[in-house]
């Protein structure tokens, strides 16, 4: 069978999914690839807000930058950089303590090379989604994925009971696939029936998550009084880590934004109050007014923010890594593939390497038919 006959199915366009069904494509593999938000970047997507008197603040509110160690992945960000998708962030980070209200390791320049993407962290998605042999489909949940076993194909259902399609291979970078968290969250039942793919599905069920609260901040002048523009907190049981979204290359600078991270232990603790469905406004104040404060404790900042905005990150920052030798899940029958940063390591480039295993999987099966 030729590629091209080959069609795959990509689940998520996070980067993961992003680099997999762009890989996939350059080989001569038709590709379509299903997203149920409004664009592409999951965890690497960029905020938009609007306040009262209309102005746009960008917020990079996921992941806020990424750092590489290995040279196939370099490779592909040093392509990025050069059409302008990445840059490097030079910035000194540092750690601050709560105990002596000083900070301490501050970095020495150019000790370690931090990208994000420009003018947004989701640009390296967008730009990846869009490529040649890539169709994908913004704003379409999957609710069911069936196995037709006469004709050895997966089909796909939308959340609304629509046909979406049936293809030879399927890649998914989503690890709640099948696991029980989507009917605690969304009140439906996980779209992959954990008997379809028993050995893979018991890998992914009990993998552990680190929940986060994360607020943005956007203030009027810049905070003169914090000598780096990112780091992280020492003895705090509130905050992990802060960083200033507009000292990045390739973003506004008519008001200075930050973005604060919670402690993983104070976000199971509200979750533990809430549940896990979608947080209420109340809550999201809440937790808004709580970050600010103890960032305020600090005695860095005296003024106020013009802007305050609470998310909540409920099970994206995995805790552990199920597949690091294989670098994904793989049922070679079935041609399914599943991928992300919870298979080899929880950053970025642990997605990047994983969606290469993924999409070489794939390849190597479009060979043999």
């Amino acid at each position: 069978m030729s590629s091209a006959a080959f069609k795959v199915g990509v689940l998520g366009s996070g980067i993961s999914g992003a680099v997999r069904a762009s890989t996939l494509a350059r080989n001569g593999v038709s590709v379509t690839l299903f997203e149920s938000a409004r664009g592409p970047g999951g965890r690497m997507s960029q905020r938009r807000e609007r306040t009262e008197d209309g102005t746009e603040l960008h917020f990079d509110h996921g992941a806020p930058f990424f750092s590489v160690s290995k040279s196939e992945v370099l490779h592909l960000v040093q392509e990025w950089e050069s059409r302008g998708l990445v840059a490097e962030w030079k910035e000194k980070f540092a750690s601050f303590d709560f105990h002596t209200l000083k900070f301490n390791n501050i970095e020495q320049e150019g000790s370690s090379k931090r990208y994000v993407g420009v003018p947004g962290m989701n640009s390296i998605c967008k730009a990846l989604c869009n490529e040649s042999g890539v169709e994908s489909k913004f704003g379409v949940g999957i609710g069911r994925i069936e196995w037709l076993h006469d004709e050895k194909l997966w089909s796909l259902i939308g959340v609304d009971g629509q046909n979406l399609g049936q293809f030879k291979g399927l890649v998914a970078s989503d690890k709640n696939i099948v696991s029980p968290r989507v009917a605690e969250v969304t009140g439906r039942t996980p779209p992959l029936d954990i008997k379809l793919v028993p050995e893979l599905s018991e890998k992914l069920l009990d993998l552990p998550v680190k929940p986060c609260f994360i607020v943005m901040l956007a203030f009027a002048e810049p905070l003169s009084t914090v000598p780096v523009k990112a780091f992280s907190f020492e003895n705090s049981e509130v905050l992990s880590q802060a960083y200033c979204d507009s000292s990045k290359p390739n973003r506004s600078t008519t008001s200075e934004r930050w973005v604060l991270h919670s402690t993983a232990e104070y976000a199971e603790d509200i979750i533990a109050q809430t549940g896990l469905k979608k947080p209420s406004d109340i809550t999201l104040n809440k937790v808004a007014e709580q970050l600010l404060q103890e960032f305020q404790s600090t005695g860095l900042i005296t003024s106020q923010p013009f802007f305050k905005k609470a998310h909540r990150w409920g099970s994206a920052f995995p805790a552990a890594s199920i597949a690091q030798e294989e670098k994904c899940l793989w049922d070679r029958n079935k041609r399914l593939a599943i991928c992300g940063d919870f298979c080899v390591s929880p950053n970025v480039e642990g997605a990047i390497d994983s969606a290469f295993a993924a999409a070489l999987r794939l390849k190597d099966s479009v060979s043999s038919l």
